[in-house]
């Protein structure tokens, strides 16, 4: 198992605590990422909001691309995953754009694609928001066309949301950078195994993960593509030297202080996603599911759980935690050993 972590591009994961040391800087972000660095940590998502999903539309959010090339420029190993929606950014400028910097990191930058779910931040941003299904044409043309660019000169494509003729965009990066995307829908699971070198998802019971990477190993056999190259999931862990401790910091986080405001938020992201299981109150509490996989424990009763999930064909975890800098630190030292 790899261990990797969410740049915490709006600063706490936590929907319900007001106290977490996690930030959402330049400075936070870049000492996390050179200390997770060395702590052996592999990968950094890099998430794109440009409101803020924890705290509530009013407060700061980073722009993720700007962090992504910072990132890619300070850092020796570690891979820089930036999150991109394809209705935010041009694709040949993006296609440009990712040549670029793999060459200032030397090929540690790759890009998870998400066909977006927040139509009111799209509303607010100008930007067109399709229907569900049209959202994952538009993105796996998008991954055609990035492709493309990368590997042909000139480049012709015809699609339902792309057209280019004799294009030329150089240089082409030295290796193909990888793509990464989740989705759990009937469309969005077509889509991926059409495009995805790795398949992401929401943090999910043991039970959950093992039947997804089943069914994506079959539908990729399907249509004839190569296996993924791997598995990565969402998840929160909370390590502590007793299980009482570690229960009691996870009743700490997943305590309601306001649920007017919590409901109102938990109400726009249900309705805008196409999941196929039901997300939780307690849950919510964190973002992207991350308690589902019930990481919480002492170090040897989270490395028991985790090897579980190994065992089925997860091979990444993506961290969150809080506070940050310490918690990613405690883990590496626990719980990496113990695996």
């Amino acid at each position: 198992m790899e261990f990797a972590y969410w740049s915490p591009v709006w600063g706490s994961w936590l929907r319900n605590v007001d106290d977490d040391s996690t930030q959402g800087t330049w400075e936070y972000i870049k000492d996390l990422t050179l200390s997770a660095e060395e702590l052996g940590y592999v990968l950094t998502l890099v998430p794109e909001l440009y409101l803020n999903d924890i705290k509530g539309h009013k407060a700061p959010a980073l722009d993720a691309w700007s962090i992504a090339n910072g990132l890619a420029a300070i850092t020796k190993r570690i891979e820089i995953l930036a999150a991109i929606r394809p209705q935010y950014h041009q694709v040949a400028l993006t296609a440009k754009r990712v040549a670029t910097i793999n060459e200032i990191c030397q090929n540690r930058f790759s890009l998870n694609l998400v066909s977006a779910w927040w139509e009111e931040e799209a509303r607010q941003y100008g930007i067109a928001f399709d229907g569900h299904d049209d959202r994952y044409v538009l993105t796996r043309e998008y991954a055609e066309v990035l492709r493309g660019f990368w590997k042909e000169s000139p480049l012709d494509y015809e699609g339902k949301y792309f057209s280019f003729k004799g294009s030329y965009n150089e240089p082409k990066p030295e290796k193909m950078p990888l793509l990464y995307a989740g989705g759990e829908s009937e469309k969005g699971r077509e889509a991926i195994v059409q495009f995805a070198d790795k398949y992401l998802m929401h943090g999910g019971t043991l039970e959950e993960i093992e039947s997804k990477i089943k069914d994506m190993q079959r539908r990729r056999e399907q249509v004839g593509k190569s296996p993924f190259l791997g598995f990565g999931m969402a998840c929160y862990i909370i390590v502590r030297e007793s299980e009482k401790e570690a229960n009691d910091e996870l009743k700490r986080i997943t305590t309601i202080k306001n649920y007017e405001d919590y409901a109102n938020s938990y109400k726009d992201f249900t309705s805008n996603s196409d999941l196929n299981v039901e997300v939780s109150k307690e849950e919510y509490s964190v973002s992207n599911r991350g308690l589902r996989p019930r990481f919480v424990g002492t170090p040897e009763q989270v490395a028991e759980k985790i090897r579980a999930y190994e065992k089925v064909g997860l091979n990444l975890l993506i961290v969150q935690c809080a506070n940050m800098k310490e918690e990613l630190e405690l883990i590496a030292k626990k719980v990496f050993p113990l695996l």
